[in-house]
């Protein structure tokens, strides 16, 4: 599962830099989009990355928690809009949903290396 979320993190921190107008409706009015969006492509990469290096992996896993805890009140915003840029609040509660999902799984993966102490 690592692996496969490693991948998805390169695409999608790739695709910042391919598209990156598809992100702008994302974030909010008062934040600079063109360098908070290069900002979290970069990241996104870096992070998936790490998770691809056994010897990096913790690092990796801690920095997809962040991140993925730094992105959530953009999703609870979104949720909230009448029209939310993911383009349906069905689809906005998934992808909230989702991102709780990975928050608990990273977690998981994480104590892993607590347990280990």
């Amino acid at each position: 599962m690592i692996y496969v979320f490693a991948v998805f993190l390169l695409f999608a921190g790739a695709n910042h830099f391919i598209r990156p107008g598809f992100y702008e409706p994302f974030m909010p009015d008062w934040m600079p989009k063109d360098l908070a969006n290069q900002a979290s492509g970069l990241v996104e990469i870096i992070i998936g990355i790490l998770l691809l290096l056994p010897a990096q992996r913790f690092l990796g896993l801690w920095g997809a928690l962040l991140l993925m805890i730094l992105f959530l009140p953009i999703h609870v915003l979104d949720l909230l809009k009448d029209t939310p840029a993911i383009g349906s609040k069905q689809l906005a509660l998934i992808r909230l949903l989702l991102q709780f999902l990975l928050i608990a799984w990273l977690v998981w993966e994480l104590r892993k290396y607590y347990d280990d102490l």
